[in-house]
C-alpha cells in the first residue's frame, strides 16, 4: 500500500506512542517500519528504530547492521531529517541526514517524503559526505517542482555547514540515544 504524501495531516504523538514510519520516494512506499516516539513538541518528533533493512548493507562509509539503533529527528518545517546511528552495543555510528519534504505526520506515524539528496556525518567527524546528487539530478524534481528542488539544496548546504562545524547535533537538542 503505498502512502499519500499529504500536508493535511498534523497529528502529534506522546511519548512512548508506538508508530509506522513510511519514507516514500517518487510517490511510492520505500519502506515502512516501527518506531517508538521518544521526544514530541509539535514541530520535531523523534522516534527510535531498529535498523529496518532485510540484511545487512555495507554503504563504504558505514555498514548498516541487524541490531543497529537509529534515533530519527522529523521535522514538520525543515526540508530534512536526521538519524543518529548507533550500533547494537550503543557506539556511535554518525549520522545520516536525509533530504526530505517537511515531515506529514498522519494517525499511523510520520509520512517522509525523500527527494534523494543524503549528508553522511561519520561519529568523530572524519567525513561529511554529500550522497546521491546524482539521483537527485536524474529525479526531474528540478522540472517538476523548482520551489522544491532549490529548498532541497539549500537543506543539505545548511546541514553540510552545521556538520563541518561540528554543530550537527546542537539541532537535535539533547534528544539522542545514548
Amino acid at each position: 500500500m503505498n502512502e499519500t504524501y499529504s500536508e493535511t495531516h498534523n497529528e502529534t504523538y506522546t511519548v512512548g506512542d508506538e508508530v509506522t514510519v513510511a519514507l516514500v520516494k517518487a510517490g511510492r512506499t520505500k519502506v515502512r517500519y516501527p518506531a517508538t516516539v521518544v521526544y514530541e513538541d509539535g514541530v520535531r518528533v523523534v522516534v527510535r528504530a531498529a535498523w529496518a533493512g532485510a540484511s545487512d548493507r555495507d554503504f563504504g562509509f558505514v555498514r548498516f547492521e541487524a541490531g543497529d539503533v537509529f534515533t530519527e529527528h522529523y521535522w514538520r518545517d525543515r526540508w530534512y531529517s536526521v538519524k543518529e546511528v548507533r550500533s547494537a552495543a550503543g557506539s556511535l555510528k554518525g549520522w545520516y541526514c536525509d533530504i526530505a519534504r517537511p515531515a506529514v505526520t498522519g494517525a499511523g506515524g510520520p509520512v517522509v517524503e525523500d527527494l534523494d539528496l543524503d549528508l553522511w556525518v561519520a561519529a568523530d567527524g572524519s567525513a561529511v559526505l554529500r550522497l546521491d546528487e546524482d539521483e537527485f539530478a536524474a529525479s526531474g524534481l528540478e522540472a517538476r517542482d523548482p520551489a522544491a528542488a532549490d529548498a532541497a539544496r539549500r537543506a543539505l548546504d545548511a546541514l553540510e555547514e552545521l556538520a563541518r562545524a561540528g554543530s550537527l547535533t546542537d539541532l537535535l537538542g539533547g534528544v539522542v540515544a545514548g
